[in-house]
């Protein structure tokens, strides 16, 4: 499926830590080294862009994601000593 205006776009950051940046593509600029995208990000700001191969992924307008910050991943947890009996009281 082809990029359109309207679709949504999450730029991948460089930094650890930094959350993703995500916004609405008002544009799409074909040219002969590469397309650009005008993007509205989410915090009110414009501007026009050419991610890198694998730093950006667009998605159809109602699917918009709620970004995270990387780090720890949500998950099953275990606390130490889990499932152990106490033992002599």
């Amino acid at each position: 499926m082809a990029t359109q205006i309207g679709d949504r776009i999450i730029v991948e950051s460089q930094k650890v830590g930094r959350a993703a940046r995500e916004g609405e593509i008002l544009e799409i600029i074909e040219a002969s080294y590469g397309t650009r995208y005008r993007v509205c990000w989410d915090d009110g700001q414009e501007s026009t862009i050419r991610p890198a191969a694998g730093s950006a992924r667009t998605t159809p307008p109602a699917e918009r994601h709620q970004v995270e910050a990387p780090g720890r991943k949500a998950g099953p947890t275990r606390r130490r000593g889990a499932g152990q009996t106490r033992r002599g009281s």
